[in-house]
């Protein structure tokens, strides 16, 4: 069976809606992306495959290919997953090459919020059933699972300070590709005083709820994605991959309470492999809200000394459809780091009740 690996990752900085990347569409936010990605091996390319949720339509993933001056040739394909579809994007990929449909594939999401045309949200669910907001689904999350506030506020500040300290190590130097020479996540500068922030805010999607502006992440611009090969051909060309495909899963919940949904994945791909959460080295999910996280990790028993390790969303900012490749990014960078793990997990909830989880092992 062919086996698919993580060659390369990058991300660009993540931008405040309306901020530091609000004149970029976003084929001008993923062109460069590509480029980086590519380079060197755009004739081997066989496809691009991009999330994208907010618009503007029309194959972002072609559009940006030839925009980053690729191969003609190379036909493209996006993909709406809600949140899931950067993640999904990547799995996407690595089916295609272990299916022998191809050996080499860029893979990820990209959003540009800022220029989005739509006024408004799409729907999420039926009316029968309940088309609730992210907020209060992040608030329902909390209830059903008994996270209080202070629970919430504690993870925010741990994710922040984790945050801090990678920026201060260098960690998230190697993945960001300067934009409009910014190479720097703009919510993360902006909240050096969230111990503050954290006490002062109020619930803003119920009366006397627990999910605030601050325990939330906040709506971004931004792009992440991968360079996807079939391990084979990986090494023929002398590359040091970081991360093998193993496997992944995905589940569907109530969709009033999409924040729970990576549990079902996460524990839908241990089943597969026989794997406890013992055996995962270090988890990347994403902190949409700090109630679906402190949630997931209370409800699988992950200790946080293995869960985002580097922070996450809360602090560097959550651009929908970019989100779930950006977890594999920061686990490529992590696994290089680290050679002593064997398996870690990207897992990602989305509007509608969906989760996605991918099983990778660390290639020593």
């Amino acid at each position: 069976m062919h086996r698919a690996v993580i060659v390369r990752a990058k991300r660009t900085p993540f931008g405040q809606k309306n901020g530091m990347l609000e004149s970029m569409q976003p084929q001008e936010l993923a062109s460069p992306l590509l480029a980086d990605l590519a380079s060197g091996f755009e004739p081997e390319l066989d496809d691009v495959i991009l999330g994208n949720v907010v618009g503007p339509g029309g194959n972002i993933a072609r559009f940006s290919a030839l925009e980053a001056g690729l191969p003609l040739t190379l036909p493209g394909m996006t993909l709406d997953r809600q949140c899931s579809a950067g993640l999904e994007a990547i799995r996407t990929a690595c089916y295609w090459i272990q299916g022998h449909a191809g050996s080499c594939y860029i893979a990820g999401g990209i959003e540009s919020a800022s220029t989005s045309p739509y006024t408004k949200r799409a729907q999420f669910a039926p009316e029968s059933i309940g088309d609730t907001d992210m907020g209060i689904g992040a608030e329902n999350v909390a209830r059903n699972f008994d996270i209080s506030r202070q629970m919430q506020d504690e993870y925010t500040l741990m994710s922040y300070k984790r945050s801090w300290n990678a920026y201060h190590k260098g960690l998230t130097r190697d993945e960001i590709i300067p934009i409009l020479h910014m190479n720097q996540d703009e919510a993360f500068l902006k909240r050096r005083n969230i111990e503050r922030l954290v006490d002062r805010a109020k619930p803003i999607f119920l009366n006397g709820g627990t999910v605030t502006a601050v325990n939330s992440c906040g709506i971004h611009d931004g792009g992440s994605a991968v360079l996807v090969m079939e391990e084979t051909m990986a090494k023929s060309y002398g590359l040091t991959p970081a991360l093998r495909f193993a496997g992944s899963a995905v589940s569907g919940v109530h969709p009033n309470s999409p924040g729970i949904a990576p549990v079902y994945a996460i524990r839908k791909i241990l089943a597969q492999h026989n794997l406890s959460i013992a055996d995962i080295d270090l988890f990347e999910i994403n902190e949409a809200f700090a109630s679906k996280i402190a949630a997931c990790a209370k409800e699988l028993h992950i200790p946080y000394e293995k869960l985002n390790v580097n922070g996450g969303a809360l602090t560097v900012g959550h651009p929908y459809a970019a989100s779930g490749s950006a977890l594999v990014t920061r686990l490529f960078y992590e696994a290089k780091r680290n050679k002593n793990y064997t398996y870690v997990i990207a897992a990602i909830g989305s509007a509608g009740g969906i989760g996605v989880a991918v099983l990778f092992e660390v290639i020593n």
